[in-house]
């Protein structure tokens, strides 16, 4: 039977004297010892016997490899870019080997981007089979590092959230679930649009370092069992060009194309779990319930096929959560609901996830008792006391733990006031987190930079009965062309009615693995 041929990476500084596939030579030297590599086939190199890769005279049977056009220019190769794009424009599912020369592309660059953009167009317009998304992941995972976390004692568990107005949870409920057992590896984004980031409240954090190496990170974990940090270049480097391209080629909103974005990033953290956080609503990315509900199924359903317990609720986003929107007034939102005296749905959200990362993690066997758990690290203030020892750790003032005052300010406040009695309605999240990105506490592209300080506090809820002129929201600005914008949309935002409307319950859903 015909040898089969397997590449190993990264190959750009070997050379391969002879290419023919009836003679293959041994494969250049690998410069690390015992090296762990993913057998694929149908490219270059090694020939390989009864499952096995044969490197310098050893067997491997992991590893993982994308060939390399710069290293073999002139090599047949089997699968053209074109066909690929052809297929997935005709509504075939592609198979794993082509999901992989794709990945392989986009990692090596050997695909121009117009190609590139035409298949994630294809994908957007076509879909993926559940099949397609979780190798899509999966190779994605695999287009750069993956860490091993099996050193560091106890359940390794995450949670994320597809990204709302006013949702903060991440830094209450990762030094809640760290305080109760599980080792949070945390990698987290930016506010782009008008949802805000989580790297940029922990920013405002006077000294908080997100950009730790992976040593640093691990060194974190392992010290105080939850790091939060930014996506490094090792980790799921593909993910990072296709986004950029997504976001140019209206692509971003493709359930596959999200799901695989999203968990390639988090299965390569090294987790045995994850929760989601799906939102759903007039402030959410998916507007409709049908359409966070399939993007749940996806993840959830990829995930585990991934080999990472996986679970997603859906949460209501059509009003802010709690009353701080804009990064410091966000994390002074959060100390308070750490100390109990914080908006109660952000509590109660906060708890439902990390009492769900418990019950993932293998903490807790029950929801009801993880929740109890989980309440009472908040009571006894040991979930404050954690999230004083992450900002220690990534190299923040803890300071602020007892003193908020130390978080950036504003230099000025705005009374916005109701124009007619009645029941607050709506606060149109969305408007809202416009508003405020229009303060400049966002930012339009990612290279822009923002004001940590600015940020609208919600003085009114939904349901409440306000006079005329009385306040329902602070603007904190800082600068007064930019108020006059915040205050334009703001007046969209409110609706105030004659009667009262009963809002609906902040979770809506479960998905579960079948």
């Amino acid at each position: 039977m015909r040898d089969q041929f397997l590449s190993i990476t990264p190959c750009c500084h070997k050379k391969l004297q002879d290419r023919s596939r009836d003679t293959p030579t041994p494969p250049p030297a690998v410069p690390e010892s015992n090296v762990d590599v993913t057998i694929r086939e149908g490219v270059e190199f090694a020939p390989m016997r009864n499952g096995q890769v044969i490197v310098n005279g050893t067997e491997h049977r992991k590893a993982s490899i994308f060939p390399c056009r710069r290293c073999f220019p002139d090599y047949d190769w089997a699968m053209r870019a074109v066909d690929i794009i052809r297929k997935k424009r005709d509504g075939h599912a592609l198979e794993a080997a082509e999901i992989d020369a794709f990945i392989a592309a986009v990692t090596n660059e050997t695909w121009p981007e117009y190609q590139t953009s035409a298949l994630l167009m294809a994908i957007c317009w076509r879909g993926m089979s559940a099949k397609e998304t979780a190798h899509l992941t999966h190779a994605m995972v695999h287009s750069g590092v993956t860490l091993e976390l099996a050193d560091i004692p106890g359940p390794k568990v995450d949670k994320h959230s597809t990204g709302g107005v006013g949702d903060k949870t991440s830094l209450v409920l990762a030094p809640l679930a760290a305080a109760c057992g599980c080792i949070v590896p945390m990698m987290s984004g930016r506010g782009l649009g008008h949802s805000g980031g989580t790297l940029d409240k922990l920013e405002s954090i006077p000294g908080f370092r997100v950009h730790l190496g992976l040593d640093e990170f691990r060194a974190a974990l392992r010290a105080v069992g939850c790091a939060l940090i930014g996506q490094t270049n090792q980790i799921a480097p593909a993910d990072k060009k296709l986004y950029a391209l997504r976001d140019v080629t209206a692509t971003v909103e493709s359930i596959p194309l999200i799901t695989a974005s999203i968990l390639s990033k988090k299965i390569a953290e090294g987790i045995d779990a994850l929760v989601m956080d799906v939102k759903c609503g007039q402030g959410a990315f998916m507007k409709t319930r049908a359409d966070a509900t399939a993007l749940a199924k996806s993840i959830v359903s990829t995930g585990n096929a991934n080999a990472v317990r996986t679970e997603a609720i859906l949460t209501a986003m059509d009003v802010p959560l709690g009353r701080a929107v804009g990064n410091a007034l966000e994390v002074r939102e959060c100390l308070d609901v750490l100390r109990g005296n914080g908006p109660k749905d952000v509590e109660d959200l906060s708890v439902a996830l990390a009492a769900r990362m418990l019950v993932l993690g293998k903490v807790d066997e029950e929801l009801i008792s993880a929740e109890a758990r989980i309440r009472a690290a908040l009571s006894s203030g040991k979930g404050l006391e954690k999230l004083r020892d992450i900002i220690m750790a990534q190299g923040g003032d803890p300071r602020v733990v007892d003193e908020p005052e130390r978080l950036p300010r504003a230099p000025h406040q705005h009374l916005f006031r109701a124009e007619k009695p009645g029941y607050v309605n709506d606060i149109h999240a969305e408007v809202v987190g416009r508003a405020c990105m229009a303060l400049g506490a966002g930012r339009d592209r990612v290279e822009h930079a923002i004001d940590p300080s600015v940020g609208i506090l919600l003085k009114a809820a939904l349901g409440d009965k306000v006079g005329i002129g009385d306040v329902i929201a602070e603007i904190h600005y800082a600068d007064q062309h930019r108020l006059s914008r915040a205050m334009t949309l703001l007046q969209q935002a409110w609706s105030i009615a004659e009667e009262k409307r009963k809002p609906g319950p902040l979770i809506m859903d479960v998905i579960a693995h079948d």
